[in-house]
């Protein structure tokens, strides 16, 4: 019998200074049983960072062809394509050839080692943007999961804090890559 996804409800308010995006999303996350609090925090994360009425999460970790969160314009041309963890450079190229602006989340201790193979072999790709947020911040980051959340989110100058009502978590992810879309 194969495993289930586990259901998270989140409301999300987000104060978004830097893109001057306000506003309130109700958010049903599927967790992939093979996912864990941090992956899909981080998730969360990435959702809050780039809040809009038409982003969405992808199907999931057994879906290749999807992001794990994307927005598409009217005509379902992908505007915005958004990975998380260590995807692979193939992958990654395979995104930047799809959408107009691709962002990916790295969150673990090895994000160094898996900059170092493929950033190099990324850099002809220049809709690509790629951060790491530290594996202390993406940790403490989980600790915030619960089966229904209530999130204020709260980005100013590249910062983000994330509260809860009780705990507050800060991050600063930091860009590992850069390419504006020429």
């Amino acid at each position: 019998m194969a495993l289930k996804a586990t259901i998270f409800k989140a409301d999300l308010q987000i104060a978004d200074m830097d893109r001057h995006y306000y506003g309130g999303h109700a958010l049903t996350i599927a967790r992939h049983p093979s996912e864990t609090d941090e992956r899909m925090m981080v998730r969360l994360l990435a959702f809050g960072l780039h809040a809009h009425d038409a982003l969405q999460f992808g199907k999931g970790l057994s879906t290749d062809d999807e992001p794990d969160l994307w927005r598409k314009d009217l005509t379902g041309a992908i505007e915005q394509w958004i990975e998380v963890g260590q995807p692979d450079e193939r992958r990654i190229l395979k995104a930047c050839g799809r959408a107009g602006e691709v962002i990916v989340y790295s969150y673990s201790n090895t994000s160094n080692i898996w900059w170092s193979q493929v950033g190099s072999k990324l850099e002809r790709a220049r809709n690509l943007q790629v951060f790491n947020l530290s594996s202390a911040s993406s940790s403490t980051l989980a600790s915030l999961a619960k089966r229904n959340m209530q999130l204020q989110f709260t980005i100013q100058e590249g910062q983000v804090w994330i509260t809860d009502g009780e705990e507050t978590v800060h991050l600063e992810p930091a860009m590992l890559s850069v390419r504006a879309s020429s």
